[in-house]
């Protein structure tokens, strides 16, 4: 990929895009903390919407991938598995933010992020939450996020940081 004017597309995920997924996942996470390919494939099937993938010459590169809820628990590990996701909820909770390590650093994050925010905005959502790392924390927060608090999960036996952008309509 050394295209000098790659074509970027993106798109809402398709059940044929779960194997990318998940070869892009376990590349990019740690261990534990990557989702499994069944999970992968079960947030395309229940919630297409909320899974955003970024093609670059038609070779899928990065994904966003969430669920919807009333309440938000951060900690939840069930809400992982969709386990009390309606699609009709006014939050959003980004579960996966992930760019091939192979092509990281062209800005795919943000503009995965950017188009991502848009598209939960014009669906009327109320709050996007998420979960990262302490290096990230400051990524996060130039995107617009805002540092809630660290989060009780120990998901794949690391610290996690919980922060929120609230959408306003």
């Amino acid at each position: 990929m050394t295209t000098t004017n790659p074509q970027l597309t993106l798109r809402q995920a398709e059940p044929r895009d779960a194997a990318r997924c998940y070869a892009i996942e376990i590349g990019a996470y740690e261990g534990d903390e990557a989702a499994t390919a069944e999970k992968i494939a079960l947030r395309i099937a229940q919630y297409p919407a909320g899974f955003l993938v970024l093609e670059c010459d038609g070779e899928l590169v990065g994904f966003i991938n969430s669920g919807c809820a009333h309440q938000v628990e951060m900690a939840d590990e069930a809400f992982k598995e969709l386990i009390g996701h309606d699609p009709a909820a006014a939050n959003v909770v980004i579960m996966s933010v992930v760019v091939d390590p192979a092509c990281q650093g062209r800005g795919y994050a943000g503009l995965l992020m950017r188009s991502f925010v848009q598209r939960m905005q014009a669906a009327g959502k109320q709050a996007i939450h998420l979960m990262c790392k302490p290096q990230h924390v400051a990524l996060y927060t130039h995107l617009g996020y805002q540092y809630v608090r660290p989060s009780a999960s120990l998901h794949g036996g690391m610290q996690w940081h919980e922060m929120v952008m609230p959408l306003g309509h």
